[in-house]
């Protein structure tokens, strides 16, 4: 499972990246993105998908492969 981070909804209030920086950072420009990596561990998914559900914005979702 792969996440992605829409720029235009986020307002950057770093909020995933405090759930699960492991997935998401803060970028110098303000902005969270979404690590271009693979969330296959258990404890590492459950984070990303609480970042995900947490963002005031909705502006993170499951990247789809394909």
């Amino acid at each position: 499972m792969k996440f992605k981070v829409d720029k235009n909804a986020c307002i950057g209030c770093g909020a995933c990246q405090a759930i699960c920086e492991e997935i998401f950072e803060i970028k110098d420009d303000g902005y969270a993105v979404a690590k271009d990596v693979e969330a296959k561990d258990k404890q590492i998914k459950e984070d990303a998908i609480n970042a995900m559900e947490s963002c005031p914005t909705q502006a993170i979702s499951e990247k789809k492969e394909g």
